[in-house]
């Protein structure tokens, strides 16, 4: 069964049009109400023509009553970002424990008895191929907060706030959201190698958007993550502002490509025109 989860923006609206409309509180500060999620999610749909659902990652205590736990066993907890875009679910650390790294980055909490030596022998392999060396692992972003529970969910059904939220997008609209990020946060946003879960943990604890290229584990699980495909994780209280720079961002760029464009067909065919001239050709 092929795991390719694609949503087209048609569909986007769909699950738009089939949210309640609950009031207005808002849950965390300046960032969007529950219920707007899904308005956000048909935004940076709209805005990057997205091809995978944004998903909602939520580090929480308890699991609100309704949400059902994952219903089938994967090999990593990264496999759980694609299995999210068929609907919520919500997962404990026994869910997570095929993949010790996984258990290790999330920082979740009790993990069984055997944890301690697979996560050894998975770091002796990876030392052994001077893969991940021992002064490399405490380079790896760990959750400071335990993990109890993780609700996954597509962004536009959402059942509680997201503290990340994963955009699987190529270089273009990549390009877009390096532009947006820049404009709310200070500074470039990192970007991340292996493992590529560690990318959850990164956006959590810095309060700041961070870009994966994933690792050869994740692109070995997820369909989603082809070669030509990487991962932002934005933090969910800054969701709004994100979505908002990029969808201004994502008008200028559409704008300034029409205008290159139609400069390099002019050069091309021996017109030398000046910005203003360009400009009013438009």
């Amino acid at each position: 069964m092929n795991r390719r989860l694609l949503f087209t923006t048609l569909e986007s609206r769909d699950i738009l049009n089939r949210q309640p409309r609950l009031g207005s509180l808002n849950l965390k500060g300046k960032g969007p109400t529950v219920n707007q999620y899904a308005e956000v999610s048909c935004r940076l749909h709209e805005s990057l023509k997205l091809s995978i659902a944004p998903i909602s990652v939520s580090i929480v205590e308890t699991v609100p009553e309704g949400i059902p736990p994952v219903s089938t066993r994967l090999a990593a907890g990264c496999m759980f970002w694609e299995e999210a875009a068929k609907g919520p679910f919500a997962t404990s650390t026994s869910d997570h424990e095929l993949c010790a790294i996984g258990v290790y980055t999330h920082n979740m909490a009790n993990p069984s008895g055997s944890y301690q030596s697979e996560l050894g022998d998975v770091l002796k392999v990876m030392a052994d191929m001077t893969y991940v060396r021992p002064e490399d692992v405490a380079q790896i972003p760990v959750l400071r907060r335990q993990a109890k529970y993780v609700i996954y969910a597509p962004l536009a059904q959402s059942p509680v706030d997201p503290d990340v939220v994963l955009l699987f997008v190529h270089s273009r609209q990549g390009l877009i959201i390096t532009e947006a990020v820049q404009q709310v946060d200070p500074d470039a946003p990192p970007a991340l190698g292996r493992p590529a879960c560690a990318i959850v943990p990164q956006a959590i604890n810095s309060g700041r958007a961070a870009l994966s290229l994933g690792c050869c584990g994740a692109r070995a699980y997820l369909d989603a993550l082809t070669d030509d495909i990487a991962l932002w994780a934005l933090p969910g209280p800054k969701l709004k502002e994100y979505a908002e720079r990029i969808a201004a961002l994502a008008n200028a760029n559409a704008t300034l490509t029409k205008f290159h464009e139609l400069r390099l067909r002019d050069v091309e065919s021996g017109i030398v025109p000046t910005y203003r001239e360009s400009l009013a050709r438009m």
